[in-house]
């Protein structure tokens, strides 16, 4: 994760170093918990800030739920085919956005997209405003994204498993059907009875 020239400080320094857990969590397979135990984290300004450390352990503890809110929302793009700053800068958004009242989530948003053109590329600050602001949108019309997220990736393992079942078992032979069936299982050895 390279940090492109910039100060930050207040809460945003906060969401800086939260990003920066989230990010080295993944990076080591470990959780955010494990990472600030061990205390061999680093962060490019310090210390620790408790919203900061707050945010990142919200975020790593609803990981399974934030990833599904990202992927029923973003557009052609997996989760784990994301670069791993978008991804976890979403994390921490959708948490905040969900969890913090006290922060509105215009604000927010206005912070994703700053750490997103500090942190990301050059396309992450529009990609990461975009999805926020669909996850914005529905949460103002009353909609339980993380519901909503479940219920969608419920549906997808569903199609995925009935895909599974309809493939044939070779992907080089086309299935036979009826007649053609019979003759084929007719014609394969069989075990002798005993």
């Amino acid at each position: 994760m390279s940090e492109k020239s910039i100060h930050f400080g207040g809460r945003t320094l906060a969401r800086c170093q939260a990003l920066q857990l989230l990010f080295q969590a993944e990076a080591t397979d470990r959780t955010v918990h494990e990472v600030l135990e061990g205390g061999d984290y680093a962060l490019s300004e310090g210390p620790l800030d408790p919203f900061g450390e707050m945010l990142a352990r919200g975020a790593d503890d609803m990981r399974g739920d934030l990833d599904a809110v990202i992927s029923a929302t973003s557009s052609n793009w997996s989760v784990s085919r994301m670069p791993a700053v978008d991804r976890n800068l979403l994390r921490l958004a959708l948490y905040e956005m969900l969890e913090v009242d006290e922060v509105a989530i215009a604000v927010t948003i206005d912070e994703s997209v700053e750490l997103a053109k500090a942190f990301g590329s050059d396309e992450s600050s529009r990609f990461v405003n975009g999805v926020l602001g669909r996850v914005a949108t529905k949460l103002e019309n009353g909609t339980d994204v993380i519901a909503e997220a479940r219920e969608l990736a419920k549906k997808r393992a569903e199609q995925e498993a009935e895909a599974e079942v309809d493939e044939p078992a070779d992907a080089d032979e086309e299935p036979l059907e009826g007649d053609a069936q019979a003759e084929a299982d007719a014609a394969e050895p069989q075990e002798p009875e005993e």
